[in-house]
């Protein structure tokens, strides 16, 4: 099979792969598109620490089942699926009680570590466990389908903090996970939603998501002109906005931490304690597949908005060296074996 493999850090080569074996309870998948998640581009340098060559990257998929183990007993050849970019035991503790982004034997698809390699979807085929596989709704397009993979970590952002109607909420970078989460605030009837970040073209872009207002995190004291919303969203993973998230909640307010760009921040101490503040972390999701699928499949949340490009596989060493780049106008790039 053609794969997208990374090398050596820099260097991405379209190239021959083996193609994975199945095992016994597991689906062989043949990869219809695949997004480009912002730790593949990371990953691409070697500065997350999780992405060590030789690597086949991509965890946002969906496609077709081209073969079955013999234990697989629920899917057939020819059904159209997606899949949880976690690999989970089913059986830990964390497992049982439903936890499964917290499974003791986690592995995530795409991602090379000291722990584990596990090899992902920027390739023709990719073979994963039965128990993550998720149909697809029969109108939503196998692109579309990629988004569901971060609408599941919004998804599970949102639900680590109580949200009320008519809720002042702050969302802390326009990325693809903080317009996700811009988009769940709004259906769940937040009154007021604040959006932070850098770019002028994603904050206009949250604008017309849903966002009530855009702050130019450059020009304007993001805390002072967001202060006392009740739940602030840090989808970036810095010192700044991490900062300016928890001094923008108000007393007895909640901070949902969802980015991890830096491995470690400072947090004003004194702030948190005294204004009793509760800072909660959003790891990946937890099951929230299904509901994310029906969300996209109904137009609830939009979703083509985000998809700047739809390229082939074998470009896709240009396009993450674009995103890497930071050029401009780039939001969600799908590529497609």
């Amino acid at each position: 099979m053609k794969a997208l493999v990374l090398k050596e850090y820099g260097l991405l080569s379209y190239q021959d792969a083996p193609e994975p074996k199945v095992g016994l309870e597991e689906v062989l998948v043949r990869v219809r598109a695949c997004g480009v998640c912002g730790s593949d581009v990371h990953g691409m340098d070697g500065s997350t620490g999780r992405r060590i060559p030789p690597l086949i990257m991509g965890h946002e998929a969906a496609g077709e089942i081209a073969a079955v183990g013999m234990g697989v007993t629920e899917w057939r050849v020819g059904e159209r699926v997606t899949f949880d970019s976690t690999i989970f035991c089913g059986e830990c503790e964390y497992c049982r009680r439903g936890q499964v982004n917290l499974c003791d034997r986690r592995r995530v698809l795409g991602v090379s570590c000291d722990e584990y390699r596990q090899h992902g979807a920027f390739a023709e085929y990719v073979a994963v466990p039965e128990r993550i596989l998720y149909r697809l709704p029969d109108d939503l397009s196998f692109a579309r389908a990629t988004l569901v993979e971060p609408l599941s970590v919004a998804l599970h952002a949102v639900s680590r903090a109580p949200i009320s109607r008519n809720d002042r909420a702050l969302v802390l970078g326009a990325g693809v996970i903080g317009l996700l989460i811009v988009q769940l605030l709004r259906a769940a009837g937040c009154g007021e939603i604040i959006v932070a970040d850098l770019d002028p073209g994603r904050l206009a872009l949250a604008l017309g998501l849903g966002a009530h207002r855009a702050l130019p995190a450059d020009r304007v004291e993001v805390a002072a002109e967001a202060r006392g919303v009740e739940v602030a969203f840090e989808a970036v993973g810095v010192q700044a906005t991490v900062e300016a998230a928890v001094q923008s909640v108000r007393k007895g307010g909640h901070v949902v931490l969802v980015g991890n760009l830096s491995s470690r921040v400072e947090i004003p101490l004194q702030v948190v304690v005294a204004r009793q503040l509760t800072l909660a972390g959003s790891c990946a999701s937890a099951g929230e597949y299904p509901t994310g699928l029906d969300l996209m499949a109904r137009g609830v949340v939009e979703v083509d908005a985000l998809i700047s490009a739809v390229a082939p596989l074998s470009e896709g060493a240009a396009w993450l060296t674009r995103l890497r780049e930071g050029e401009g106008g780039l939001v969600k790039v799908i590529l497609t074996p």
